[in-house]
């Protein structure tokens, strides 16, 4: 019995992030244990979440991860927690395409849980009841147990909107004052992530705990997420995920000389904040060792490497920086191990970036654009690497402004045209996968990491 509850809204940009990071902190300031979960790929308000919680930030997304693997990712990582909450992803029944799946809608009917609606109330009064009362009307499965009011502006505009939801038979959980001190700071891909704010970011936390703790009824939230059901299933464990459709390296008669626990080393830093927790853990189930690097400050990588992951994040903010570590460059682009690179890792191994040397494994050069490419996308890999065979299909997100220009190529073919690139060594696209839909991904990383004996 995991008591639980779903931050959604009638649209992007009604304050979900607020309302879920801030109740998130207040309610850990009562003592309780939050497990933090985000609707979606979204890398940068989990970074948040955590802050606010002090345990990892969790995604759950159908797409990406199975809707079968949904509640078991859930139970997995609210297992010893007090309660749960769950921040949605746009609007409540935006999903993948013309239904909604994948939707924050469909999170919650997978997990059972009653809905807070947060409904920006500024430029309207008697009309969020009739806005509150389409998305409570709208699909029966999903439960719209209470509203919180967003960017309120004054005692009478909240009497007015709490009327209005009374007649509707809508409890009002939380009114929020229009406060321009908590407004996160954003750019091209949205909220700058809490990694690169640090002491910022905390103090930012803590100022959204104090406006939720003071227009918010909590004691009313947490009977709200009582009142959701037991939930079914089995916690997801990273030990033994799924069958692996073929997790030996991709030339068995090639295995290299295997350590007992090969040291998988993961960029993170500033340049490189996006990575899911699932990867981490299905990493050390399959026997790695997993160090964290950073390369914007690291001159080699961790002693004894055999294996590389480089997710997302911003190298592009960071293009000059990451130029004047030639001497990671130059290690990375040496490195005789495999390496799995998504999105910001397939751009730091490129030759360039905006005009500024990389690490040059990827023959191309990557530009930023004033184009954002923002989707669900379903790949075909066309070659052999590390990670992939021929022929099998994978779930992914792109999420960038930036484009590379290939010398040559691909590994990955998906809709919209896109490639990615791959060798005997290297996996790169802009693809982001979560290893927890395709476990597969870690176990082959794993299994062909070279030995330190092989590498030096």
């Amino acid at each position: 019995m995991i008591p639980r509850l779903v931050i959604a809204a009638p649209s992007s940009g009604s304050g979900k992030t607020t309302v879920a990071t801030g109740l998130m902190a207040a309610l850990r300031a009562r003592g309780l244990r939050i497990s933090p979960h985000k609707v979606g790929p979204d890398y940068i308000d989990p970074g948040y979440h955590a802050l606010a919680t002090g345990r990892p930030g969790r995604n759950l997304d159908p797409w990406l991860q199975g809707e079968e693997r949904v509640a078991p990712l859930f139970l997995h990582g609210a297992a010893g927690c007090d309660v749960a909450v769950v921040e949605g992803v746009m609007g409540l029944f935006d999903g993948r395409g013309e239904s909604d799946f994948a939707s924050t809608a469909h999170v919650a009917r997978l997990l059972d849980a009653p809905v807070v609606l947060v409904v920006d109330a500024a430029r309207q009064s008697r009309s969020v009841a009739a806005v509150v009362h389409g998305f409570a009307t709208f699909d029966a499965r999903v439960r719209v147990g209470g509203v919180v009011l967003n960017r309120v502006g004054s005692d009478r505009h909240e009497e007015l909107c709490r009327a209005a939801l009374a007649e509707a038979g809508v409890p009002v959980l939380g009114a929020i004052r229009r406060d321009e001190a908590v407004v996160t700071p954003s750019r091209h891909l949205g909220l700058v992530p809490a990694a690169e704010r640090k002491g910022e970011a905390v103090a930012a936390v803590e100022r959204l705990a104090a406006l939720v703790s003071r227009s918010c009824d909590l004691d009313a939230l947490l009977r709200l997420a009582a009142s959701a059901p037991p939930l079914d299933g089995t916690p997801w464990d990273p030990t033994n995920p799924a069958p692996p459709l073929d997790a030996t390296p991709w030339h068995p008669e090639e295995r290299p000389v295997q350590v007992e626990r090969p040291v998988v080393a993961v960029a993170g830093g500033a340049a490189f904040t996006f990575g899911y927790a699932e990867h981490v853990e299905l990493l050390r189930a399959a026997g790695a060792e997993v160090v964290t690097f950073d390369p914007l400050r690291d001159e080699r990588l961790p002693e004894g490497t055999g294996g590389l992951v480089i997710g997302g994040g911003f190298p592009e903010v960071y293009a000059a920086e990451l130029a004047a570590n030639e001497p990671l460059r130059a290690e990375v682009a040496a490195f005789a191990g495999p390496i799995a690179a998504e999105c910001a890792g397939l751009l730091y191994l490129c030759e360039e970036l905006d005009g500024r040397p990389m690490c040059g494994r990827v023959p191309g050069r990557a530009s930023m654009t004033s184009r954002l490419t923002l989707g669900y996308r379903e790949a075909v890999a066309v070659g052999h690497s590390p990670l992939t065979r021929p022929g099998e299909r994978y779930r992914g997100h792109e999420f960038h402004r930036t484009t590379v220009a290939y010398r040559s190529g691909p590994l990955f073919r998906w809709d919209g045209g896109s490639d990615g690139y791959g060798d005997a060594l290297v996996t790169a696209s802009y693809l982001h996968l979560h290893w927890a839909g395709r476990p597969e991904t870690a176990q082959r990383l794993v299994s062909s990491s070279r030995s330190p004996s092989v590498l030096r």
